[in-house]
């Protein structure tokens, strides 16, 4: 199984900017992603991006957040500027080989936008 380690949650106002970071134990990930899940709601995907470098983003972050990965250190960052408040949630990391539809989650790390 892939360990995941997160990093670069915190308060920001709305407008700032902040970067999620996500390192994989593992190598030759299918797909690295960003998922998120606020209070009372479902976990939802936010961006995901391929071994090829293939992205997928979700409608309400296109074009403000940007999701990069390194295949040789097994990183994935998720660079996220013009936040909202409605962006608030706690961002997880997911990370899967080809033969894994499901994947691997990391803890979790807390993103707040408030003024």
């Amino acid at each position: 199984q892939v360990q995941l380690v997160e990093s670069g949650g915190g308060l920001v106002q709305p407008g700032e900017s902040l970067r999620l970071s996500c390192a994989a134990s593992g190598s030759s990930l299918l797909v690295m992603g960003w998922y998120r899940q606020a209070p009372g709601k479902r976990r939802e995907l936010v961006a995901a991006i391929t071994q090829g470098g293939s992205t997928n983003y979700a409608d309400s972050v296109k074009g403000r957040f940007t999701i990069v990965r390194d295949n040789a250190k097994n990183t994935v960052d998720l660079q996220m500027n013009s936040l909202k408040p409605e962006d608030t949630a706690v961002y997880y990391c997911n990370a899967r080989y080809s033969w894994d539809p499901v994947g691997s989650w990391g803890q979790g790390t807390q993103v707040t936008v408030s003024s």
